[in-house]
């Protein structure tokens, strides 16, 4: 019974140092995961205002051909003045060209107006575009930090499971089940020791035929208040 005692107490440690490593895994996963929703924000911010520079850049691309068909249309009537021949017409030619001049005014406002705006988000791009590179730079770091920690972790994992396997499967069944369920529901706590009469567990004092009992370690006895395992130590 003895070596069933120290195989318990084996197998929690075991057990205890896999769960920090999976608590400290899930908390680097988390930091690498909002890291990387940091700088995918700032990404797509870049991205969006590409979009918008290069669909306004369109727009102001089809306003130039407009325009330049109508100044083209203006040549065409102002050249045709001179072959006139009635007042009527010529009155009528003028105000083609009055017309077409507007229309080439109206084209070349909203050309400049969409310069000032690719030119004001021209600027936000690049200004987003640094602060993608700083933080790039400063997050590329702690990334590969990151990576390099979970890489330890799971080589550390690896070493302990097949260990931790194979003493688990020592265990007779009902015990296997009994000590995994306290694992889960008293943090990792399971097997505790028996000290001064008192579980250690929970700090409530236990019946003292069953604290003496577990000098004769007959069997795995369990605190009646909290249900852990019990051992003691040997006296000096």
């Amino acid at each position: 019974m003895q070596e069933k005692v120290e195989l318990l107490k084996e197998l929690q440690g075991i057990d205890q140092d896999l769960h920090r490593i999976a608590g400290s895994r899930k908390a680097l996963e988390k930091e690498r995961a909002e890291l990387g929703a940091e700088m995918d924000k700032v990404q797509e911010m870049v991205d969006s205002l590409t979009a918008e520079v290069e669909n306004l850049q369109s727009e102001r691309k089809e306003l130039a051909a407009a325009l330049s068909q109508e100044e083209d249309n203006v040549a065409k009537a102002e050249g045709r003045l001179s072959a006139i021949k009635t007042q009527k017409e010529y009155v009528a030619v003028l105000k083609e060209i009055d017309t077409a001049k507007k229309l080439n005014k109206d084209l070349q406002d909203r050309i400049s107006a969409k310069n000032g705006e690719i030119e004001g988000l021209s600027r936000d791009r690049e200004e987003k575009e640094g602060e993608l590179a700083a933080l790039t730079e400063k997050v590329s770091g702690r990334l590969a930090e990151i990576g390099s920690v979970l890489a330890g972790y799971d080589e550390e994992s690896a070493g302990k499971i097949g260990y931790r396997d194979g003493l688990f499967e020592q265990l007779p069944l009902p015990l296997r089940k009994r000590y995994q369920l306290l694992f889960e529901r008293r943090g990792g706590m399971a097997m505790v020791e028996a000290r001064n009469g008192n579980c250690s567990g929970c700090n409530m004092q236990l019946p003292p035929q069953l604290f003496n009992s577990l000098y004769t370690i007959q069997e795995i006895q369990s605190c009646p208040h909290c249900n852990r395992l019990l051992f003691v130590l040997p006296a000096v």
